[in-house]
C-alpha cells in the first residue's frame, strides 16, 4: 500500500481552508493531517507533524505564509495559495512547488497534485508545465516572483542564469539554465532556435533569410532578432510550416 502524503492547510479564512480541504479530499494519496488559520498555530502544527505538503496562503492575517517559512525549518514542498495573481514578493529563500489562485479550481488543482506525486516518485522524470501556467522562479538567491508561461517572447542563456523577455518587454534574470527551461516548457509552444535561446511560438513575428544564408528571428514587441543556428534551421522551418 502506498504511504499517504500528509498536507497541512494553512489559511486564515475558514471557509477557504474547507473548500481546499473538500477538493483535497478527493485525492486518496493525500492525507489533510491538519489546519491551521495562523502562522503561529502553523508553525507548531508543522513541527508536531511533520508534513510533506504545505498549502499556504500569502496573506495570513497580520502576517505572510514568507514570515511563517523563515520562523519554521521545514522539507515540506510548498504550495502558496493566493488571492492575488500579481503579488509583491519580498526577499526570501524557498524552493515553491506551485501556486493555487483563490478560488481553487479543481482542474488547476489537479494538475499541482500530479506534479507533486510524480516529484516524490523515484527517478521521475521532469514534469512539464501547461502553457497556461505561471510558475514561480528564482530571480537569485534571495528574491523571486510568479511569471506566466504564455506572457514569455524568449529566453536567452546567460550562464546558470537565463535571461526571460516577456511580451510587454519586461526583463528578468532568472536562476535557471537553458536545459532546465527546455525540459520543463510545454511542447508545441516554444522553439530552441539556437544552443543560446529560446523562442515563444506564438512570439514569432517573421524568419529573415540574410545574405550570408543565415537567418534570424522577429519577435513581436522585441526590436532585436535573435539569431536560428544552421543545425536547427530546417526543424524550425518545418514546424512553421
Amino acid at each position: 500500500m502506498t504511504k499517504k502524503l500528509k498536507a497541512i492547510v494553512i489559511d486564515d479564512e475558514r471557509l477557504a481552508r474547507k473548500n481546499l480541504i473538500d477538493l483535497l479530499n478527493d485525492y486518496p494519496d493525500i492525507e489533510v493531517v491538519a489546519e491551521a488559520d495562523s502562522c503561529k498555530s502553523g508553525i507548531i502544527k508543522i513541527k508536531d507533524l511533520h508534513p510533506e505538503i504545505l498549502f499556504l496562503d500569502i496573506q495570513l492575517a497580520g502576517e505572510t505564509g514568507f514570515e511563517l517559512l523563515e520562523k519554521v525549518e521545514a522539507n515540506s514542498k510548498v504550495v502558496f495559495v493566493t488571492a492575488y495573481e500579481e503579488f509583491a514578493i519580498r526577499a526570501f529563500e524557498v524552493n515553491a512547488c506551485d501556486y493555487l489562485l483563490k478560488p481553487v479550481n479543481p482542474e488547476r488543482l489537479r494538475i499541482t497534485i500530479d506534479r507533486i506525486l510524480n516529484q516524490t516518485k523515484p527517478n521521475a522524470p521532469n514534469k512539464k508545465y501547461n502553457y497556461s501556467d505561471c510558475i514561480y522562479v528564482k530571480l537569485n538567491n534571495y528574491t523571486s516572483r510568479f511569471v506566466r508561461l504564455n506572457e514569455i517572447s524568449s529566453i536567452t542563456s546567460a550562464g546558470n542564469y537565463s535571461e526571460v523577455l516577456t511580451l510587454k518587454e519586461n526583463k528578468l534574470l532568472v536562476l535557471k539554465t537553458l536545459k532546465q527551461w527546455e525540459q520543463e516548457l510545454p511542447a508545441g509552444y516554444f522553439l530552441r532556435i539556437h544552443n543560446s535561446s529560446i523562442v515563444s511560438i506564438d512570439a514569432i513575428e517573421r524568419v529573415e533569410k540574410l545574405m550570408n544564408s543565415n537567418y534570424k528571428i522577429h519577435l513581436k514587441n522585441h526590436n532585436n532578432p535573435l539569431e536560428i543556428s544552421r543545425r536547427r534551421l530546417k526543424k524550425i522551418k518545418d514546424f512553421l510550416k
